[in-house]
């Protein structure tokens, strides 16, 4: 039996360099919907300060809660369809470090 070492080390990487590239993207991404999830919520209570609205926080709070689940949920689902390589995993933590 002999090993092919050039395929391997071509797996590994290709595979580290797609985890790279997908961790940094993914965090950019959440930084970019996280600012403006916070800018949205912000001008919420900013208007009801005002008295231009009302808000029920104890739904707006559970409404959060589920989006936040449901993120998770999708989160674990990707993972779980993406390659489960050595090399794609510890290229994904530096590429998300690094974003």
């Amino acid at each position: 039996m002999q090993l092919d070492l050039n395929g391997m080390i071509g797996d590994l990487g290709v595979g580290g360099i797609a985890g790279f590239v997908t961790g940094y993207a993914l965090k950019k991404f959440m930084k970019i919907v996280m600012t403006i999830i916070g800018a949205y919520v912000l001008s919420l209570f900013w208007l009801q300060q005002k008295g231009v609205i009302t808000i029920n926080t104890d739904k707006l709070f559970n409404l959060t809660g589920n989006v936040t689940s449901q993120v998770v949920s999708l989160g674990q689902k990707v993972m779980g369809i993406l390659p489960g390589t050595g090399a794609f995993i510890g290229g994904f933590y530096l590429g998300f470090q690094k974003g």
